[in-house]
């Protein structure tokens, strides 16, 4: 069939023809945005989830509702070469310039600024990383000790209060929230706090790995009240279906049942895989329907495609020793894996293995889904270690 028709599209935060099986989740996002932006409370989110399941792509979606319902957003990617500072400032300053536009420059909004310039100087003495433009005297004491768990809650809540005298809400959403240092969290969490102690329009709406719950837990006791946490995971059979057969549909073609019955088989209904074999099995098909024939062959590439690219790219990024790791979790079996039962696949003590697992953790490589088991972010990374180690 005609390759520039096909309707799927796979990659990195790319998103799907039809967003299937997370309406429940968008639903919440309008009531938010439009709660926040008539001056009400809300409780700010966190989506949790798997490499694959789409967690990105909502992001995006969800930056597009807060735009269409009249809140102003910013949206960044949490990574290990960057601090929180340096991540948010930028966007910030953009944000109160457009509370500018929106209206003769007001008190609050030249505050904002003002406290603004205070923060990077403070943030400055301490990483010395953050270069910003701001033609406005310093607030003097104000979110301005380099104390991050101090300053960035003063800051957050004078930009609400600048977002609130022009009407509308600020919706700050930061993916791959795990790689954020614990001090990091800490102090973003404490600024949700004290917005949501005051009542002030601005949502924090964030993504991460399944130990972003832990990692909120333990920074500060109080996360699992203030957060709503919405797990993220497989499509169910009928929605994974419907993200296949729709956009086939839309474009005047079909898919038999035993075709989507073999796609859901390897795919186990993760939307990133089921993205890659409606790719391959659009472009191989010579007609429509696309039958059990075409995705066999669809399975072959895809594997390629996902063992060159998706998987190769995070195999590449680990050491000798961390693919031996990944390589022994493999072989013990699909699912968590007691780490006592890894050590000794690996001939050494669970001692002497956690530098490793810390490692791999931190890589967003693993995870403990409950105390002592291990389990990878990733889905079918296991059957991928089989295939480049065995």
């Amino acid at each position: 069939m005609n390759p520039v028709r096909n309707p799927f599209s796979p990659g990195a935060g790319t998103p799907p023809p039809e967003l299937a099986g997370r309406q429940a989740i968008l639903a919440r996002v309008n009531i938010m945005f439009e709660r926040l932006r008539i001056g009400r409370s809300e409780k700010s989110f966190l989506l949790i989830g798997l490499r694959g399941v789409g967690k990105t792509v909502l992001l995006n979606e969800i930056e597009r509702i807060a735009q269409q319902s009249g809140c102003k957003s910013i949206l960044v990617e949490a990574h290990e070469k960057k601090t929180l500072p340096a991540l948010l400032l930028p966007p910030l300053r953009q944000l109160l310039f457009q509370f500018d536009r929106m209206g003769k420059f007001s008190e609050k909004v030249k505050r904002g600024l003002r406290v603004l310039k205070s923060f990077v100087n403070g943030v400055k003495l301490k990483y010395g990383e953050i270069e910003i433009s701001l033609d406005i005297d310093s607030e003097i004491g104000t979110a301005d000790s380099g104390d991050l768990e101090s300053d960035l809650p003063t800051l957050l809540e004078v930009i609400a209060e600048a977002a609130s005298e022009r009407k509308t809400a600020i919706a700050i959403i930061i993916d791959e929230l795990q790689y954020l240092s614990e001090q990091e969290l800490s102090a973003l969490i404490m600024a949700i706090h004290r917005i949501a102690q005051k009542k002030l329009p601005l949502a924090l709406i964030g993504a991460g790995l399944p130990q972003l719950i832990g990692l909120t837990g333990r920074s500060k006791s109080y996360a699992e009240r203030l957060f709503d946490f919405f797990k993220i995971g497989p499509l169910g059979k009928s929605d994974a279906i419907q993200a296949l057969r729709g956009p086939i549909r839309e474009q005047g073609a079909e898919i038999t049942d035993e075709a989507l019955e073999a796609i859901l088989i390897q795919t186990q209904g993760y939307p990133y895989f089921l993205q890659e074999w409606g790719y391959q099995a659009w472009n191989l098909a010579e007609k429509s329907p696309i039958d059990l024939s075409t995705i066999l062959q669809a399975t072959d590439e895809s594997i390629r495609r996902l063992d060159e690219g998706f998987f190769r790219v995070r195999f590449d990024r680990l050491t000798p020793r961390e693919k031996e790791y990944l390589y022994a979790l493999a072989v013990l079996g699909d699912g968590a894996q007691r780490s006592g039962n890894i050590a000794e696949k690996l001939h050494v003590s669970s001692q002497n293995v956690a530098p490793i697992r810390n490692s791999l953790i931190k890589k967003g490589m693993i995870y403990s889904p409950a105390h002592g088991d291990t389990d990878f972010t990733v889905p079918l990374f296991a059957d991928f270690m089989k295939r480049m180690c065995s």
